[in-house]
């Protein structure tokens, strides 16, 4: 008999994992505490690891309008001088996939088709609450109680309620309080009233797909100032008529972890903090016409993420800073671990054996990647040793090697901390897990079915 899920939060990470789950053969109840009434959120990457799942999982990229990003440059930001570049345009053939920039509310609505289509065979589309906020969390009973009282019962429950996760805060004993990192994420939109900047030869910046603009001198993520823009008609992303990009910044002060937007003049704030940068720059800073400001926090990774019948997955159980574009696909793998795990499961004793399968394959790769998140692009190597910690047998690597195999498990270079983040397989893994299990369980002479 299928089982029962019940999955709080309707985000990136909850509708993966229900599409996934679904197509697995079981049944979704999903409990979201908005109501969708507004567009939200902005330009996300969509890496080789996680555009090979989506796809698997039937996502359309031209239904969702997502770009194909060809480069990956890193430009100076006071001269506008190019500083590396790695080509990607052909990342299907070293990865298996393009890679893609997609806008939040695209990815979300493309996933909300597949999680709730009545036409997809005999997969029981999801059934989703709207304006369902969870309250409280039975642990060992698989059961959610609503701001309402009322309750849910599932035989286990997915806690992918975000970053500032209710489910996670019940279930984890720990302190797991954030820690500021010192910057903030501005992110600037603009109205594309007078068609593409491409028509205004002053703002013809950058004629390469996904650019990084940073600034040579910059030291530790509390120290740097850089942009992040995604292009369009080979400039930026542009979703319809608006056009985004993203500064991080050094904060000027740090508020209680609340979620809320700094209430200042983020405009202004973005000006003076780049104002070293190149005119043109700024001439695209005076042209936003909404600017929000965020706070950067650094959450280490979870000793576990499995607590009686929750399981916690997404931004609930490694959130991660926006350095290196893996926050979306990492909940990506996530949901496709779920998948694979549970696919042909009908027995609920050993659902327990298969929630430890999943921790086994995902919590070392995500925590890697979670940390990985904290250095700067090229400086890897300030983390090698947090890394080690989530790496078997990382005393035998030896990292030192310039030339050492892109394929390492600590990854000590840009080359290699995008071989570690793009190559990654997340089903090959989940199968040999189950295949190693099988084998463990024949040795003893037991009956699997």
């Amino acid at each position: 008999m299928p089982f029962k899920t019940i999955v709080v939060g309707a985000g990136i990470a909850g509708l993966c994992a229900t599409v996934a789950l679904r197509q697995a053969g079981h049944s979704v109840e999903i409990f979201e505490k908005s109501k969708f009434s507004a567009e939200i959120g902005a330009a996300l990457s969509l890496c080789p690891n996680g555009a090979r799942i989506l796809r698997q999982l039937g996502f359309s990229f031209e239904r969702a309008r997502a770009r194909h990003l060809k480069v990956w440059e890193s430009v100076d930001g006071v001269t506008l001088e190019p500083l590396s570049s790695i080509d990607i345009e052909h990342a299907d053939e070293e990865y298996g996939s393009l890679m893609y920039a997609v806008h939040r509310v695209d990815l979300h609505q493309e996933l909300l088709r597949l999680a709730s289509d009545e036409n997809d065979g005999d997969r029981i589309p999801a059934k989703l609450h709207l304006g369902s906020s969870v309250t409280k969390v039975y642990l060992d009973k698989g059961v959610v109680e609503l701001e309402d009282g009322s309750m849910y019962e599932g035989d286990f429950v997915i806690a992918a309620d975000g970053l500032r996760s209710v489910i996670r805060d019940a279930a984890v004993v720990r302190d797991v309080k954030p820690v500021a990192s010192g910057c903030e994420k501005t992110r600037l939109w603009t109205i594309c009233s007078n068609g593409s900047p491409k028509e205004q030869p002053s703002l013809w910046i950058v004629r390469e797909n996904l650019v990084m603009i940073d600034v040579k001198q910059c030291g530790m993520v509390a120290e740097d100032r850089s942009l992040v823009m995604f292009e369009d008609n080979e400039l930026i992303l542009c979703r319809g008529d608006v056009q985004n990009l993203v500064g991080i910044h050094p904060t000027e002060h740090v508020p209680n972890f609340d979620g809320t937007f700094f209430a200042k003049d983020a405009k202004d704030s973005m000006l003076q903090e780049f104002d070293h940068y190149h005119p043109d720059i700024l001439k695209l800073f005076n042209l936003a016409e909404e600017v929000k400001c965020w706070p950067l926090y650094i959450h280490e990774p979870l000793d576990s993420w499995q607590y009686g019948k929750v399981l916690l997955i997404g931004d609930a159980a490694h959130p991660m800073l926006p350095i290196g574009g893996q926050g979306t696909n990492q909940a990506i793998e996530d949901a496709e671990a779920l998948g694979q795990l549970m696919e042909g499961l009908n027995d609920a004793t050993k659902l327990p054996q298969r929630l430890d399968l999943f921790e086994q394959v995902r919590r070392k790769r995500a925590s890697r990647v979670q940390t990985l998140s904290k250095a700067l692009i090229g400086r890897e190597k300030e983390v090698e040793e947090e890394l080690k910690r989530y790496v078997d047998n990382a005393a035998d690597q030896d990292t030192s090697d310039a030339n050492s195999d892109e394929n390492a498990a600590v990854p000590g270079s840009f080359k290699e901390r995008t071989a570690h983040d793009f190559k990654y397989d997340v089903i090959g893994e989940c199968k040999e897990v189950l295949e190693q299990q099988s084998s463990w369980i024949n040795t003893q002479g037991c009956v699997i079915d």
